[in-house]
């Protein structure tokens, strides 16, 4: 278990997630996908919160590659904090540090990268523009 912050380039954010008896088993743990789920939906929130939204400029972000650490259960009614921090930005991807956190103990942390796909299929480019629109979502 790690108990060590890794540096960031940029600023993050946090979004607040209520576990539902949805998201549970039969004895209120919650399954190991939906913390995917979670994190996924604090990405889009870092468009939404901002009024963008994740498909922008002909494209949106797929995950190419992810390693996830399950560290402690979350539980039916739990408030939980889920982060997200931009530890890179490429010119096809970028790669983000998550962690989801039940009054800051750390439950669950994954690195994501997620690259830019055109609408098309194709591998998008993320020009000075489009990073630094990026870049002000995180801040």
């Amino acid at each position: 278990m790690r108990a060590f912050k890794i540096p960031y380039l940029w600023g993050g954010l946090s979004v607040k997630i209520r576990v539902y008896y949805e998201d549970t088993d039969a004895g209120g743990v919650v399954y190991h996908s939906n913390y995917l789920n979670f994190c996924e939906r604090a990405r889009s929130e870092l468009f939404f919160s901002k009024g963008e939204s994740p498909v922008f400029e002909g494209g949106h972000f797929v995950v190419r590659r992810l390693e996830a650490e399950f560290l402690k259960p979350a539980r039916l009614g739990d408030l939980l904090d889920v982060t997200v921090e931009l530890k890179t930005l490429k010119n096809t991807s970028m790669t983000l540090f998550q962690q989801v956190l039940r009054d800051g103990e750390v439950l669950f942390e994954m690195t994501v990268q997620v690259a830019y796909l055109m609408l098309d299929g194709r591998i998008g480019r993320l020009d000075a523009r489009k990073k630094e629109r990026i870049e002000r979502l995180l801040t």
